[in-house]
């Protein structure tokens, strides 16, 4: 799927030309129905009931009840659409011939060529009679089988018997060319053989139709479904078969009529007769429905009255002819102005195309299916133009007709409603309309959320973008407002394409049926539905000449990208989870009573799985979609992430799939990053911590990320990856006794060394600071005279930079400072003294403590900290406990002891919630401050 920042800057509603196009063409039309109603109650009212008997029955009465007829069959079918569509509507008056109707045409005139043939002497008494009952049977025939094709019956043979239809579309073709063959023959006149030039002229005809049969032979043999055949066909035409093909089809059946119109040189009556048939079954078959027919009606029937002006009986003195010829100039005029106007309407519809392809081209659509949805926009429009007010505002948009699609119940507008609603959220401001009309609209929202749960094969295309429409929408969406949301998404995870494969002790039948996910084949899917159109409508545009090429170019159809390998339905499905987590908790709350939904998340996550028939890329997609779920899902606060993450690490195969993401050198950055942020937020939970630390592989793969250094081509992907890899050894490291020396050890007690190297970059100095701390404080035992050292030799920067900091920074630089004054406080003292800052830093120590009247969750720990770092500086030294009270050390405390919360027994809080209660509590911690400074 393309991201949706692609076709920023395109027009923000690229449907305004043809919605002005339409207007026109509506206007004009409603004008005509206007001029139609005055001209049918001019009629009834004044004409046929004034002057019925002076009405000239030979002429002026006829005409004014033809006329009549006309307009009440046209008000009578105004409220049936289906009527008024194929009876009077300027949209599809006119359609193009197209190859289907030059068969029909060369078929049919085959026929009426070979039955003038047969019945020319044995009827040639009445053979004008038969003449023109042939004619017309002909022509009704003609416009019967071109509305049948039209109206669906073909579509409708294409999906009930394919084979069937398939079979008659090779062969009629060369059936029509094949009915040349009884009408071509030695010309006989008066029953003797015809001179030589009749002859060679013969033989000429016979050329020209097996020139014309082997042609339309091989271009049916090319549409044959055999390898070889294909083969030939690509190697001969390229990506333009199709066009090439069609093109030729063309010409041949062309050539037909032309060789059935000229096939008897001696009779030109008959040459005469079958060209007609020939011209008025192209009209004919042009013809869509009855509109223009109906307006050359008018225009003739009105144009003959007003030239003649012979009114009434021609007597002056009749006072019944007084108003008569001003009534009938009025009528007549009304008449013939609704035929002007029908004929303009329907002229200017032929050139919709026009906008419709500037609007696929201006809107960024992609493939056949667009050509198809903005033909289905254009006949919305012109109904709702045709519906409202004349002068009214119309509100028709694509979004609208996209969102009454979707609403209409029938999957074949569903799909392209939904393609639109796709196509629409790629770019801006389309998208942000789209989805607050969507998100305002209930409906059609549990109309989406419906969709997605549809199984058959058809549906499989309109599920995948409809879950994608969903990911964007659940961005804004609760769950509540539309019942059973989560577990139609869930059901999306279960076209994992995976084999189940039981135990063989625990199950008596094995089961063998290897559930396939429909996703994987929705790109031949879709290519095999646009295939025989798509190709026509994008390679057909292209000619020899530039100047073909740059019109071809013009009116060409941007070629849709296929689907790729991570559109998947589950892939998508987890998006849509992580964008319900995000948007709000009780979507959560939701996810967390979906009935074995985490369970299929986390299996998402084995790197190595063996019962599945993904790619390569497929599986790292699915991973990495459900890596993202649970990060976000672990990063959810309060209660409900409390839940959330000890039902995610009851899983028993998570840690080790994610140890083997992060052991996988093909892994990404992007993969790593995730895997490590999980961990992060699972090691809050002291059980889980412990848990991982007995995975020592994940804690040698995190300390790896964190201690190799940045490169000089490193990226901000390589910083944010080391950051977060640091973070999730600090969460381990964190009241871990054994996690603290399994990462000395994984390092041969080198790790000191490089945290302390760590710390002096920006970036990173928190997270080290909190190693460092943990290693003083768990792995103190441990620690060589080296690793001493190294911290003396870090002590300034970190004394320098509590001066400077605030916030959870100033908290872990205070711990820090405290577990270096307790592990080598000879030196802590001495770097306090030398650089001069002993009263600046006791100053600092109680501002900090004042500050913090009221913890805040990001830094619940300053005041702990602060006293237990003021606790170890006077325990050292007494000296600074008078230091201390100097500095109102003792109001401080006291301030402390009345303003005591609980939440500041803890270290790390998400929400609201406290989730790592410390060692000691804060209320011991005061007493023992108090003992020192002698306070009561």
């Amino acid at each position: 799927m393309p991201a949706h920042g692609a076709g920023q800057g395109k027009v923000a509603t690229p449907e305004k030309p043809l919605n002005y196009f339409v207007r026109s063409v509506a206007v004009i039309e409603r004008v005509g129905n206007a001029l139609g109603t005055l001209a049918f109650t001019w009629a009834t009212v004044v004409l046929l009931g004034g002057y019925p008997t002076v009405l000239r029955p030979f002429d002026d009465f006829w005409f004014a009840t033809t006329i009549v007829f006309l307009e009440a069959a046209r008000m009578f079918s105004r409220n049936n659409k289906l009527d008024y569509r194929l009876f009077f509507h300027t949209r599809g008056a006119l359609r193009p011939l197209g190859w289907n109707g030059l068969v029909i045409i060369v078929f049919l005139s085959n026929i009426l060529n070979y039955l003038r043939v047969m019945i020319r002497n044995k009827f040639w008494q009445i053979i004008l009679g038969l003449n023109y009952l042939i004619f017309f049977s002909m022509l009704i025939l003609t416009a019967a089988i071109s509305q049948l094709l039209s109206s669906g019956a073909s579509k409708l043979l294409a999906n009930k018997a394919p084979r069937l239809h398939r079979a008659i579309s090779l062969c009629v073709p060369l059936v029509a060319i094949l009915l040349l063959a009884p009408s071509i023959r030695r010309g006989r006149h008066n029953g003797r053989l015809m001179d030589k030039v009749t002859l060679r002229n013969t033989m000429n005809k016979w050329i020209g139709f097996h020139i014309l049969f082997l042609t339309v032979l091989l271009l049916t043999i090319s549409r044959l479904r055999f390898q070889r055949i294909i083969k030939l066909v690509d190697r001969a035409l390229g990506r333009k078969q199709v066009f090439w093909r069609r093109l030729m089809l063309n010409m041949c059946m062309i050539a037909a009529l032309v060789m059935n119109g000229t096939m008897h040189d001696n009779l030109h009556h008959h040459r005469y007769f079958v060209v007609s048939y020939q011209l008025s079954a192209v009209v004919v078959v042009s013809f869509g429905n009855f509109q223009i027919p109906a307006a050359v009606i008018r225009i003739v029937l009105s144009l003959l009255r007003l030239i003649q002006q012979d009114y009434g009986d021609g007597d002056p003195n009749n006072p019944a002819n007084i108003n008569l010829a001003p009534s009938l100039n009025i009528f007549y005029v009304m008449v013939l102005g609704q035929g002007i106007l029908y004929v303009i309407a329907c002229t200017l519809e032929i050139f919709s195309f026009i906008p419709r392809r500037s609007l696929i081209r201006r809107g960024g659509f992609r493939g056949q299916w667009a050509v198809e949805s903005i033909d289905f926009y254009y006949s919305y429009a012109l109904e709702k133009c045709m519906e409202s007010d004349v002068l009214a505002p119309k509100k028709t948009s694509l979004i609208s007709f996209a969102m009454d699609s979707l609403n209409s119940g029938s999957p074949k507008m569903q799909l392209h409603g939904i393609r639109i609603m796709h196509s629409l959220l790629q770019r801006e401001p389309t998208r942000t309309r789209l989805l607050s009309k969507l998100t305002t609209s209930p409906k059609t929202m549990a109309t989406l959320i419906n969709m997605l749960d549809w199984t058959s094969l058809e549906g499989t295309t309109i599920r995948l973008f409809v879950a994608v429409i969903t990911a964007e929408i659940a961005k804004s969406l609760r769950v509540v407002t539309i019942p059973g949301t989560i577990q139609v998404v869930s059901a999306l995870l279960d076209y994992g394409n995976q084999q189940k494969i039981g135990n063989p002790l625990l199950n008596a039948i094995d089961n063998q049926e290897e559930k396939q996910d429909a996703v994987l084949n929705t790109g031949n899917l879709l290519e095999t539905q646009d295939h025989s159109t798509s190709q026509h409508a994008i390679n057909s545009e292209q000619n020899l000449s530039r100047c073909w090429e740059w019109i071809f170019e013009c009116w060409s159809v941007p070629q849709e990208e296929p689907l790729a390998e991570q559109d998947l339905l589950p892939a998508v499905g987890m998006s849509i989870l992580h964008n319900l987590a995000s948007c709000d908790q009780e979507n959560c709350v939701e996810i967390i009573e979906a009935s074995g939904l985490i369970v299929k998340i986390i299996g998402f996550t084995d790197y190595c799985r063996s019962n599945t028939t993904y790619s390569d890329t497929q599986r790292k997609v699915l991973v990495k979609s459900s890596l993202k779920v649970l990060y976000r899902l672990l990063s959810v606060e309060g209660e409900v992430g409390i839940t959330l993450r000890r039902n995610v690490s009851k899983h028993s195969f998570l840690l080790r799939n994610l140890a083997e993401i992060l052991g996988d050198s093909m892994s990404t950055q992007e993969l790593k990053m995730l895997v490590a942020g999980i961990l992060r937020n699972l090691a809050i939970d002291v059980n889980t911590r412990r848990a991982i630390g007995h995975i020592k592989l994940i804690i040698t793969r995190l300390m790896t990320t964190f201690l190799t250094p940045d490169g000089p081509s490193s990226t901000d992907a390589d910083w944010l990856l080391r950051k977060v890899a640091g973070q999730a050894l600090a969460m381990l490291a964190m009241d871990s006794v054994n996690n603290c020396l399994v990462m000395l050890r994984e390092t041969r007690y080198v790790f000191m060394k490089e945290l302390t190297a760590i710390i002096h970059v920006d970036r990173y100095r928190c997270v080290a600071a909190s190693l460092l701390r943990s290693m003083c404080l768990h792995a103190r035992p441990e620690l060589k005279e080296s690793d001493l050292k190294e911290l003396s030799y870090i002590l300034r920067e970190v004394l320098e930079k509590i001066m400077v900091v605030d916030g959870a920074e100033l908290d872990i630089l205070i711990g820090l400072s405290s577990q270096i004054c307790s592990a080598i406080p000879e030196d802590f003292f001495r770097e306090i003294k030398d650089g001069r800052i002993k009263d600046r830093f006791v100053k600092r120590l109680i501002n900090a403590l004042n500050a913090s009247i009221e913890p805040s969750t990001c830094c619940p720990e300053t005041r702990r900290v602060v006293l237990e770092q003021a606790i170890n500086m006077m325990e050292y030294d007494s000296r600074y406990t008078s230091c201390f009270s100097d500095h109102s050390m003792a109001d401080a405390v006291s301030m402390v002891e009345e303003t005591a919360l609980d939440a500041e027994n803890y270290n790390i809080f998400l929400g609201d919630v406290g989730l790592n209660e410390a060692g000691e509590p804060l209320s011991s911690i005061v007493t023992r401050a108090k003992q020192l400074l002698a306070i009561r």
